[in-house]
């Protein structure tokens, strides 16, 4: 026997964060029968919509399928109730990252905006503190020289470290997620063995599981364009470490490293603007944009913008070229060191679940 334990609470946050009328549903499969991506054995989100609607937490947050769904919106443009499935996996993946980020203040930091202004204040806060033990909390004298402002021993190893730290955090999360995961979908008999990591690298590479999309079918090169814009700017970051440490930096402007930093810069800039166009002009198909949708593009974009910025007061030796180097370091903090716990999270997660359910042969 089954004993549902319904969690009212729950259910109600789905419905504010959806935005979607659950009790509405009728459980009539079109969402799982339009699914490209759906698992012919138990698709989603036909199941997902029903526990939803029972409240059910346990079955939800540690459920694989949520994140073999690749939000592009085919069930929600069929569903004769028009209860918005997509949109309600998009809310339980949210409540999935509350779920497992310890410690849970940091998750509620930035998904809240509430919160916002103490999100941004502790990294302005820890920046002061290491510019004024390294002595340069001050604007240098002659030409703009950011290592002068932020010495690159400093940087390099306090913002290394910060890192390091919140992403053993969120590993730990992670961990709890995929043991939750093998309990809620356990491997059929004869599967669960080796871990097809290069098979999964492929997908995420190639973007493969966006190509089945109907009603989005640009979504994927969107997508595309700031994954890889995101890839290209942290390698060149790494690139840049190391000239710091071999006292090759600051890059002159036609260096190649620069050069495809810039490049990636401009295929960001490209895919969030048809993200932002289609979450403004085709609401109908994209689906609802909430806080932490919004949040996580607009931090990308001004991550990316100041970057830009950055580089022209340099070259321009522009008078403010310090206050905009310190925005950026702000910046890079919010979404590179915030990433496991915003929606830009669902690096781990997603990953974590193709792993999962291509071990234990899911598709």
């Amino acid at each position: 026997m089954n004993i549902v334990s319904p969690d009212i609470s729950f259910k109600r946050e789905l419905g504010r964060l959806s935005g979607s009328s659950l009790n509405q549903c009728m459980q009539c499969g079109t969402c799982s029968a339009v699914c490209s991506l759906a698992p012919a054995d138990r698709p989603f989100p036909r199941k997902e919509m029903i526990w939803s609607a029972w409240g059910m937490k346990e079955k939800l947050v540690g459920n694989v399928d949520i994140w073999l769904c690749h939000q592009c919106g085919d069930c929600s443009s069929y569903c004769p109730r028009d209860v918005k499935p997509a949109d309600v996996i998009a809310a339980v993946r949210q409540k999935t990252y509350e779920h497992y980020m310890k410690p849970r203040f940091l998750t509620s930091m930035v998904s809240k905006p509430v919160l916002l202004p103490v999100a941004m204040a502790i990294p302005v806060v820890v920046i002061i503190v290491i510019l004024s033990l390294a002595g340069t909390f001050k604007i240098p004298e002659g030409p703009v020289d950011y290592s002068a402002f932020f010495p690159h021993a400093w940087l390099n190893s306090t913002f290394s470290a910060i890192t390091l730290l919140f992403y053993s955090v969120a590993g730990w999360g992670i961990g709890r997620f995929w043991k939750d995961m093998k309990r809620n979908t356990p491997a059929p008999e004869g599967e669960g063995g080796r871990i097809p990591v290069f098979r999964v690298l492929g997908e995420i590479l190639s973007h493969s599981n966006f190509s089945g999309c109907g009603s989005q079918k640009d979504r994927r090169w969107a997508h595309m364009l700031v994954f890889f814009g995101f890839g290209l700017l942290i390698l060149v970051t790494i690139y840049a470490i190391w000239a710091s440490l071999t006292h090759n930096y600051p890059l002159p402007f036609l260096n190649p490293f620069k050069i495809t930093g810039n490049v990636a810069s401009l295929m960001i800039y490209v895919g969030l603007g048809i993200m932002i166009y289609h979450r403004i002009f085709d609401r109908e198909v994209f689906g609802k944009s909430g806080y932490t949708d919004w949040l996580l593009l607009v931090s990308i974009a001004l991550l990316t913008l100041s970057g830009t910025m950055v580089e022209l007061a340099r070259f321009g030796d522009w008078s403010m070229a310090y206050h905009l180097y310190f925005f950026h370091l702000v910046a890079v903090w919010y979404v590179i060191m915030y990433l496991p716990f915003t929606k830009l999270g669902h690096i781990f997660y997603r990953t974590t679940a193709l792993l999962y359910a291509r071990s234990i042969n899911r598709k």
